[in-house]
């Protein structure tokens, strides 16, 4: 029935959504970044989320659908019990008569220095470039766009990992020639940079938007989107200069975005989803080595699209977690690891 009544049925779905949606364990809470009755584009896709010195910023691209020239940045504020009606902070306009689509923002708070906002714009993922934009005021204002020097296109949906020298590592990737992996660092906030890579050919071993997860004595591990039905991983103990052979793990991918973080505990947590196609089911999983993962929470099971999480653990030890809700909503989940084993 819904797939004869598909309109009818996804408005159903998301009026339920914004009532409460998918009933979670104690301790665990869901919310939409805004309500259906108040989005401000007809589809969103691609969150972040960062915690500032005044709370939490999540920004997304919107507009009429993925590859619309009208697609923008979009950010909103939390603040503590909800979100701030969003407010479009980027686009792709060229010139006075020419816009590109936007996408994948990810935003970012070094240790030192400005907010950073990344996207991407151009007519399609393969032909791209890379942009930033910094904010002197945790995210209520942003400074003008600066398009990152080539092959440089900063991180390319997920979060980089800052490293103790204050060198950040970007996780990016580019689909011009095949989904290839690569590593952008830059060790002044943005001004130079160097990139690492491919790490694959593309090819027989296709990925994209790796996520970078922290291990003791500096070592690093990137999980990565494929297409071969499984998440490959990589890894490097030099700093991100180089990278270990990519592989595929055992962990299912339908060729969708995941998002990963280490925890303050030392366990690494990822949000995927756990099918070989579709992008129906999103979980939760844990893992104490980054190899060996056991699911533990549905963030949601019910038909439609739950996708491209993004993941952050905050000061006062809690998860927050963005996802886009049926391309046209942000849902936010909180939760405490602590509690969830």
């Amino acid at each position: 029935m819904c797939a004869l009544f598909w309109g009818i049925c996804t408005t159903v779905s998301l009026a339920a959504a914004s009532a409460g949606g998918q009933s979670y364990p104690e301790g665990v809470t869901g919310m939409m970044v805004y309500p259906f009755d108040g989005r401000p584009t007809p589809q969103c896709h691609a969150s972040t989320i960062v915690e500032t010195p005044e709370g939490l910023l999540a920004a997304w691209f919107g507009g009429t659908y993925e590859g619309s020239p009208d697609v923008g940045i979009w950010t909103s504020r939390w603040d503590g019990s909800r979100w701030s009606a969003p407010v479009e902070v980027a686009d792709g306009v060229v010139s006075g008569d020419r816009r590109y689509p936007c996408y994948n923002p990810v935003l970012f708070q070094p240790r030192n220095g400005s907010l950073l906002l990344f996207y991407k714009v151009g007519p399609y993922p393969a032909g791209w470039w890379g942009l930033m934009k910094r904010s002197e005021d945790n995210g209520k204002t942003w400074g003008p766009a600066e398009r990152l020097p080539g092959p440089a296109l900063g991180p390319i949906k997920n979060k980089p990992v800052e490293l103790d020298d204050g060198t950040l590592v970007c996780p990016t990737s580019d689909e011009s020639t095949g989904w290839k992996v690569y590593f952008d660092l830059t060790s002044d906030l943005g001004k130079t940079w160097k990139t690492v890579g491919p790490l694959n050919d593309g090819v027989s071993l296709a990925a994209i938007q790796p996520t970078i997860l922290k291990h003791p004595r500096g070592r690093l591990q990137a999980l990565c989107r494929t297409k071969q039905g499984k998440i490959a991983e990589t890894w490097s103990s030099d700093g991100a200069n180089t990278w270990s052979e990519m592989t595929l793990t055992g962990m299912p991918n339908p060729d969708s975005g995941i998002d990963a973080v280490t925890l303050a505990d030392g366990r690494h947590l990822l949000v995927y989803n756990p099918t070989d196609k579709g992008r129906t089911v999103l979980r939760v999983a844990v893992s104490s080595d980054g190899e060996h993962w056991k699911d533990i929470l549905t963030l949601e099971d019910s038909p439609g699209e739950f996708s491209y999480p993004a993941v952050i653990q905050v000061s006062d030890g809690r998860v927050h977690i963005t996802y886009t809700y049926q391309r046209q909503l942000i849902k936010h989940v909180v939760l405490d690891p602590s509690n969830l084993k």
